[in-house]
């Protein structure tokens, strides 16, 4: 039985990094279908839209997406088609896993942790956000629901419960910020205390930012909101090597969309020399999501096996291989 899946190529590298994804997945033999879409800069020159409507009705008739980094102009009128996205889908559960692997530049070993963050409201509203006409005050405005807080706990502490894991993390400013912070604070004790089989810790985000440095092998999962998760999300990424290995799930009720959390990297682009690895392990993530656990697993291994070979890694790995040649020598692992 096959899966149809919305494609989105994306600017700069995307296509790169998809057409080397596509490769591997097909290789894997998943059972996947295509249907592609066009998002960003490429939909706004062929479309004069940066998120077409038949993209939009793609995802969702398809429920699932994998999509490549997309660009939004700068300037007034434009705002962040990731941003969008989340919220027409109501994509609340952002999904960052953090995995050590071998051969990269990291200065830690064995770190495997996954950052759960709240993705559709707190300090990333666009409405209440003003400046005052004369330009010397800016005004923004957060908003933390109860419900957002309670649906974004529970996800993961049922994520560390389906997947094995052993504790859950709340992460919050709840001692200065008692209003937003401190909501979510109370929600997540109140949720914790549903799952006896889970070790639930809370900690203020500044020290959870010194203790991911110090000792990060001490965190499982951490959930937290919107902005605080944004920032913890890179920082763990910079723990295992960077952005390049940084994949992401979206995930709502409905829909769920799977990216390399990177940028467009124009610098590179039409180069051939991206890392797709980000990419890649957000196609695992999604390979899980429809319920293929074992190809995620093999796909995982062999790009753990081929990192370990040192074979045909890109430059940001420490190798001269093309983002083509990567994907070629992971799918000869699988």
């Amino acid at each position: 039985m096959t899966q149809k899946i919305t494609v989105i190529r994306g600017d700069g590298i995307g296509p790169e990094i998809m057409d080397a994804t596509l490769h591997v997945l097909d290789q894997l033999g998943a059972g996947l279908e295509y249907e592609f879409a066009d998002a960003g800069v490429v939909a706004l020159e062929k479309h004069g839209d940066l998120m077409p409507k038949e993209t939009l009705d793609s995802i969702a008739r398809n429920k699932v997406a994998l999509k490549s980094p997309l660009s939004t102009p700068i300037g007034g009128g434009f705002t962040s088609i990731n941003v969008s996205l989340r919220r027409h889908f109501d994509l609340y559960a952002n999904v960052r896993p953090a995995i050590s692997f071998p051969n990269t530049r990291s200065r830690y070993e064995n770190i495997d942790l996954v950052t759960v963050r709240e993705n559709t409201e707190g300090a990333y509203l666009a409405e209440g956000q003003e400046v005052s006409a004369d330009g010397q005050t800016a005004i923004s405005c957060t908003r933390i629901t109860r419900k957002g807080s309670e649906r974004i706990v529970r996800y993961a502490f049922e994520l560390a419960r389906s997947t094995g894991r052993k504790k859950v993390t709340a992460v919050h400013k709840a001692n200065i910020i008692k209003s937003t912070s401190g909501l979510f604070l109370n929600v997540a004790r109140e949720v914790a205390a549903q799952y006896p089989d889970i070790e639930f810790q809370e900690m203020i985000v500044d020290n959870a930012c010194m203790q991911l440095v110090m000792r990060p092998e001490q965190f499982d999962v951490i959930v937290t909101t919107n902005l605080f998760g944004d920032i913890i999300s890179d920082l763990c990424a910079g723990l295992v090597g960077g952005l390049g290995l940084a994949p992401g799930a979206n995930i709502g009720e409905h829909a769920a969309i799977f990216e390399a959390v990177h940028g467009t990297a124009p610098d590179i682009a039409g180069k051939g020399v991206a890392n797709p690895c980000a990419l890649l392990l957000a196609a695992a993530q999604m390979l899980d999501h429809i319920g293929q656990p074992q190809n995620a697993e093999r796909l995982r291994k062999a790009i753990v096996a081929t990192m370990a070979a040192k074979d045909s890694l890109t430059g940001d790995l420490g190798g001269t291989g093309t983002t083509m040649g990567f994907a070629k020598a992971i799918a000869s692992r699988l």
